[in-house]
C-alpha cells in the first residue's frame, strides 16, 4: 500500500519528515524536522560557514504575505536554513520540498519570535522551499554538485551507528504505543470509564517520544495535503487545529468524551477504533524508515519546540490536563535522539555534548519535581493555577537546553 510523507496545508503541526513509500516494505528517505518557504528568491549568493552553506528564509506581510529566501542556489552538502517571521499572521510554517519529500521544516512560526533553524544534508538537484499561506508559496532552490562521503570518519562511523540504535528504539515506542492503545479500545467498548481514563493518561507519552518521527505518512488515495489521509492528523488533532472538512478523530476525540463530557458513546468507540487502526497502520510503516544523524538532532529540536509551543500553553491537553505527561515525554524523547548521537558527538564537539548533557539533566530534575502517583499518567494535573505558577520557570529551563541542542545538527551534518 503506497504511502507518502505528508506536505499538508493545514493547521496541524508537520514535525516530521515526508517520506514517499512505492509499497509498504519500502525504504523511505527522511528528514526530521524540515523546512519549507513560499516567495521570492533574493539573490544566487548563499553565505558559507565552514563546510555549512547558509540559507534565511524571512516572512513579512508589507500588504500581501510574502516569504523571501535569500538565495536560489547552494551547493551541496549541509545547509543551515533559519527562518524569522517578522510580520506575517498567514504564514506560520516553511517547508524544504523534493519530489514531495519532506527535507526539513519549522512551524508556529509567529510574528516576532526570535528565528529558528534547521540543518540538512541535501545532494544536487530541484529542490522547493514553500510557504503555506504565502502570496507565491513555492520558491525553486538548485542544489549543484554531490556530497563528499565521510563514512570512513571514526566520528562519522559513530553518528550512523546512533541513528541504527535510534530506529529500534522509535519502532519499540510505536509498537509498545500500539499495546497502550489496544487497552484504550477495549476499555472504551467495555463503557469502562475511569479505567479508559488511565489507558488514555499511559498510551499518550509512547507518541509523544517520537512524534517528530512519525508525523506524516499519508494514505493511498490522498493528496499529500489533505488532511484525511494525513496519519499524524488523524492520530493527533487537537480541537484548536481540528480542521471541519474532516471532523473529530484520534487521541483527543476520544480525550474530549472521557474527561469533559464524561461519558462514553457510541461515538466515543468509533473514534477509540479509528484510533486503533491508525496507529496500527502507522506501526506498519514504521519501520521502513532510516536516519541520517542530523535528523535525530532535527527531531530532537522539533521536540523541544513542541514543548514550548503546545504543552506548556495547556493546548495539547485541553480535556485531561495531563499535559506534564507529554512535556516529560517529548523531553525523553530528545534525549534519546541525543544520546544515540553521544558516542560520535563527543568526538565532534566534546564541550557541546557536555553542555547539552547538563541541560538535560537540569530539565528532567525540573520535571521530577512535579511528579505525583496520585495523578493520572504521575505528573501534578497541568491546570489554569499549576500553569500560572510553573510553565515561565519550565519554558526558561527548556529554552535553556533549546539554545545548545539547536547546535547540534550542523554539527553532526558535518562529521
Amino acid at each position: 500500500m503506497p504511502f507518502g510523507r505528508a506536505t499538508t496545508v493545514r493547521p496541524l503541526t508537520t514535525r516530521g519528515r515526508l517520506v514517499t513509500l512505492g509499497a509498504l516494505g519500502a525504504v523511505a528517505a527522511l528528514a526530521l524536522t524540515g523546512c519549507a518557504s513560499n516567495g521570492t528568491a533574493s539573490g544566487d549568493a548563499t553565505e558559507t560557514s565552514g563546510k555549512v552553506a547558509r540559507v534565511t528564509v524571512t516572512l513579512t506581510n508589507d500588504g500581501s504575505d510574502r516569504c523571501a529566501v535569500s538565495s536560489s542556489k547552494v551547493g551541496a552538502g549541509p545547509v543551515t536554513f533559519t527562518v524569522k517571521n517578522e510580520s506575517s499572521t498567514a504564514i506560520t510554517e516553511v517547508e524544504l520540498l523534493q519530489d514531495q519529500r519532506i527535507l526539513g521544516e519549522k512551524e508556529n512560526l509567529a510574528p516576532g519570535l526570535d528565528p529558528v533553524s534547521f540543518t540538512a544534508t541535501l545532494t544536487g538537484g530541484k529542490y522547493q522551499v514553500y510557504c503555506p499561506g504565502a502570496e507565491h508559496e513555492l520558491t525553486g532552490l538548485t542544489v549543484t554538485g554531490s556530497v563528499k562521503s565521510t563514512a570512513n570518519s571514526s566520528a562519522a562511523s559513530l553518528l550512523q551507528d546512533g541513528t541504527k540504535g535510534y530506529a529500534e528504539y522509535v519502532d519499540g515506542q510505536v509498537t509498545d504505543m500500539v499495546t497502550a492503545v489496544d487497552k484504550l479500545e477495549k476499555d472504551v467498548d467495555a463503557g469502562h470509564l475511569m479505567a479508559a481514563k488511565t489507558d488514555y493518561a499511559n498510551a499518550r507519552p509512547y507518541y509523544e517520544h517520537v512524534e517528530s518521527d512519525v508525523d506524516g505518512f499519508v494514505k493511498k488515495g490522498h493528496k499529500a495535503t489533505d488532511n484525511a489521509g494525513n496519519l499524524d492528523y488523524l492520530i493527533d488533532m487537537r480541537a484548536s487545529n481540528a480542521d471541519p472538512a474532516v471532523g473529530w478523530s484520534g487521541f483527543h476525540a476520544v480525550e474530549r468524551d472521557l474527561f469533559a463530557t464524561g461519558a462514553i458513546t457510541a461515538d466515543t468507540k468509533r473514534y477509540a477504533d479509528d484510533l486503533a487502526t491508525n496507529v496500527h497502520l502507522l506501526a506498519k510503516l514504521v519501520p521502513t524508515l532510516e536516519y541520517k544523524p542530523e535528523d535525530l538532532a532535527n527531531g530532537a529540536a522539533g521536540l523541544l519546540e513542541e514543548v514550548q509551543s503546545n504543552k506548556i500553553t495547556g493546548e495539547e491537553e485541553a480535556y485531561s490536563h495531563i499535559d506534564l505527561v507529554d512535556l516529560a515525554a517529548n523531553v525523553e524523547g530528545s534525549r534519546q535522539a541525543f544520546a544515540y548521537l553521544k558516542p560520535g558527538l563527543t568526538k565532534v564537539d566534546p564541550a557541546l555534548t557536555k553542555q547539552i548533557a547538563q541541560q538535560f539533566d537540569a530539565t528532567n530534575t525540573l520535571m521530577d519535581s512535579f511528579r505525583n502517583a496520585d495523578d493520572l499518567g504521575g505528573f501534578d494535573s497541568w491546570d489554569a493555577s499549576t500553569r500560572a505558577a510553573h510553565a515561565n520557570a519550565i519554558s526558561q529551563q527548556v529554552q535553556a537546553l533549546q539554545d545548545p541542542l539547536s547546535r547540534l545538527a550542523e554539527k553532526v551534518a558535518t562529521a
